[in-house]
């Protein structure tokens, strides 16, 4: 049986230094690892993030890289209060990022709004008051 576990999330960019720019010096995100010109990694809270070319991830995944559109995926990243909410969404957008929905009240209680990153990566920003955030920045179902 496989495990639920998500070990590393690979974004396929256009435009790696362009990326890697945007994570690192827009967000002040640290590199933990890079290879060359090839692939950045981000170390996050229990998982991995990394930046590699589209095009390569698409060869590398044996599928065409026609993609456009909404892929039918967000990342999100929650917070501890509805002011770091404003606060993160409007660095995105000081880093390069485009405000896709601002920040609101949301049905199910929070309050959430979402970035896309240069690629179009859609990010939500979060405070849900039912998942609480340890001291490590870890996101536990309440």
């Amino acid at each position: 049986m496989m495990e639920q576990r998500i070990s590393l999330i690979t974004l396929g960019v256009s435009d790696l230094a362009r990326a890697r720019c945007f994570y690192e010096a827009g967000l002040g995100w640290q590199v933990g690892s890079a290879v060359d010109d090839e692939v950045v990694f981000f170390q996050l809270n229990g998982l991995i993030l990394s930046l590699f070319s589209r095009a390569d991830l698409a060869r590398d995944a044996g599928v065409p890289d026609a993609g456009t559109g909404f892929a039918g995926i967000s990342l999100a990243h929650n917070v501890c209060s509805e002011p770091e909410v404003d606060a993160v969404l409007s660095e995105a957008q000081r880093a390069g990022g485009r405000i896709v929905k601002p920040a609101s009240k949301a049905a199910w209680g929070g309050y959430s709004g979402y970035f896309a990153d240069p690629d179009g990566h859609l990010w939500e920003v979060a405070h849900n008051p039912y998942f609480p955030i340890d001291d490590q920045g870890n996101t536990w179902l309440g």
